[in-house]
C-alpha cells in the first residue's frame, strides 16, 4: 500500500524502526521527516503528512509523536482527515472498521515499539466498514458547513 509517514524528534527513532517493518510488510513508506532526533515542531510534520492525505496524494498516513495526541489534533484540522490515535488493537481496528480513519498516530512515550508495530499491521490490514458509511458521510457534511463558514 502506498502510505506517507512523518514524526517529530519524540517519534524519530519509532518512525525509522516502524519504516523498516512497513518494508517487511511489503510496503514502501514514503518519509515526510523529520529526519533526525533534533528538536523540530510536532505541527510541522503532522500536518504534511495529513495534507498529502486530504489532497488525495496517499490514501493513509502515520504519524509518531512523543504522545500521538498533538499530531492527532494538528491532522484532524484538514478536512477529509480521519485521524486516529491508537494506543492499542482494538482502537487501531475501530478507527479503521467504523471511522473510516486515513490517519493514524502514535505515541512514541506511550507504547513501545512492539506493540507500535502490532497497532500498525492491524490498522492497514482493517478495511473500513460500508455499514458505518452513513456516519463518515455525516462528518463529511459537518466539514463541508464548518468549511463553508471560514
Amino acid at each position: 500500500m502506498k502510505l506517507v509517514i512523518g514524526s517529530d524528534h519524540g517519534g524519530y527513532e519509532l518512525k525509522q524502526s516502524l519504516i523498516r517493518y512497513l518494508g517487511e510488510l511489503g510496503h514502501a513508506p514514503v518519509d515526510f521527516g523529520t529526519h533526525s532526533a533534533d528538536p523540530v515542531d510536532y505541527p510541522d510534520f503532522a500536518f504534511l503528512v495529513a495534507a498529502a492525505v486530504a489532497n488525495g496524494e496517499f490514501p493513509v498516513g502515520i504519524i509518531v509523536d512523543g504522545a500521538g495526541i498533538g499530531s492527532s489534533i494538528v491532522a484532524n484540522k484538514l478536512p477529509g482527515v480521519r485521524a486516529s490515535l491508537c494506543n492499542d488493537l482494538f482502537a487501531a481496528r475501530n478507527a479503521r472498521e467504523h471511522n473510516h480513519a486515513n490517519v493514524l498516530t502514535l505515541g512514541s512515550r506511550i507504547i513501545g515499539e512492539g506493540l507500535a508495530k502490532e497497532i500498525v499491521k492491524t490498522w492497514l490490514a482493517t478495511e473500513p466498514c460500508p455499514r458505518h458509511e452513513r456516519r463518515i458521510n455525516k462528518i463529511r457534511d459537518l466539514e463541508t458547513q464548518l468549511y463553508r463558514l471560514s
